[in-house]
């Protein structure tokens, strides 16, 4: 499909199309009422976008994606986040899929793409370990050769989704070298083999998102590694632009702030009210710019610099948005009630809904900038590109 503007419209058209009559309505109630989504609601959700063959965004149509130019894949994330739909869980279809296209075997890209698509199978990402969070080059889990196996070893934490995922890919330590990024290698381990311990973290709202992962000898077999031994901090950069693109969610931002226009058209005119349409207003042209930024490296090869500015860009400004929310909350925003169970808002009838849910946000927001590669060491890639 070209990219002329007539038939990216009629694409834009279809999505919406299918957003509004194909997609479960179940979970676009769910998250319209403001509870928390079930792994149950996710694997409906991508069931449905699978079997219109729309799940596999970002990887070839040879490998079961869409083969979607970048103007398609822009619009369909756009109008996802405005339809109130969930979004998609970027572990397995933007992080691992994308490397698995491009350096997994045949016989790894038959069973893992396919195990995604069909939603038999949930990943988990880890990478992060105790003392090598920023600096993820000084990790220490170690995955030691023995005949046709790797023995693991360590820890890996803020894992999101490990206790849905049934897989987990993994940056490990192959050996030894002066420069720490190298002796990195990509493995990928079943959740389910002995030695593989999960456990939950709770956030401050109750949910229990992130998760440290413990591996004691655990055997896994060599063919779960991703490409060559000691290669894995070069697939972990190219998954790492994936990464922080993948933040931009200008659809999601966009109606926040819609929303956010709603709440604050109710007030009376006064100073507050003033000083709060002057700091949307701002929010806003940021998120033009934002915007902008990303449709100039559509289709590029983004370096990381690029990508490094853009994850600070969108995730300032989302914090920026959910900090906005809970000043127009006012009073209201103490509230901190448990939003997994159906009625949840009947626990605090008097509290609106949306005032119960900014200061959630805003706390989960927080991570933003440190989660993906903090804001630091997001600067520090920039510098490095400036100064050469």
């Amino acid at each position: 499909m070209s990219n002329n503007l007539e038939q990216l419209d009629a694409f834009r058209d279809e999505v919406r199309q299918f957003f509004s009559t194909s997609y479960p309505k179940s979970v676009l109630d769910k998250i319209a009422s403001g509870q928390r989504l079930e792994k149950s609601d996710q694997i409906l959700s991508q069931q449905a976008l699978n079997a219109k063959g729309w799940l596999g965004v970002g990887w070839p149509k040879e490998d079961g994606g869409t083969g979607w130019s970048p103007a398609q894949r822009y619009i369909f994330d756009q109008e996802l986040d405005l339809a109130g739909a969930a979004p998609i869980i970027p572990m397995s279809v933007i992080y691992i899929g994308p490397i698995l296209c491009a350096f997994g075997t045949e016989q790894q890209k038959k069973h893992w793409l396919w195990g995604i698509l069909e939603s038999r199978d949930f990943w988990a990402q880890g990478y992060s370990e105790p003392e090598s969070g920023s600096d993820l080059a000084s990790l220490r889990l170690s995955a030691v050769r023995d005949g046709d196996d790797y023995v693991i070893n360590g820890t890996k934490i803020w894992t999101s989704g490990a206790h849905w995922a049934n897989w987990i890919f993994c940056l490990t330590r192959t050996s030894r070298e002066a420069r720490k990024q190298d002796g990195i290698s990509m493995i990928c381990v079943p959740m389910d083999v002995p030695g593989v311990t999960v456990h939950p973290i709770p956030l401050i709202d109750g949910s229990a998102e992130l998760n440290r992962v413990e591996f004691d000898n655990v055997r896994v077999p060599a063919h779960y590694r991703i490409g060559d031994e000691g290669r894995g901090w070069y697939y972990a950069n190219v998954l790492l632009k994936n990464e922080r693109l993948s933040y931009a969610h200008i659809g999601a931002k966009r109606r926040d702030i819609a929303r956010l226009k709603t709440r604050l058209s109710t007030w009376p005119q006064n100073a507050e009210k003033a000083a709060l349409t002057q700091r949307l207003a701002t929010i806003e042209a940021r998120l033009d710019v934002v915007e902008a930024a990303i449709l100039r490296v559509l289709g590029s090869d983004m370096e990381m610099a690029t990508a490094a500015f853009l994850k600070i860009a969108c995730t300032e400004c989302a914090q920026a948005i959910t900090a906005l929310a809970v000043d127009i909350a006012g009073p209201d925003r103490a509230a901190m009630l448990d939003r997994t169970q159906a009625g949840w808002a009947d626990a605090a009838p008097l509290v609106p809904p949306a005032s119960v849910i900014a200061p959630q946000s805003y706390f989960f927001e927080r991570a933003q900038t440190i989660y993906g590669g903090s804001t630091e060491v997001q600067k520090n890639i920039i510098w490095r590109a400036i100064s050469g």
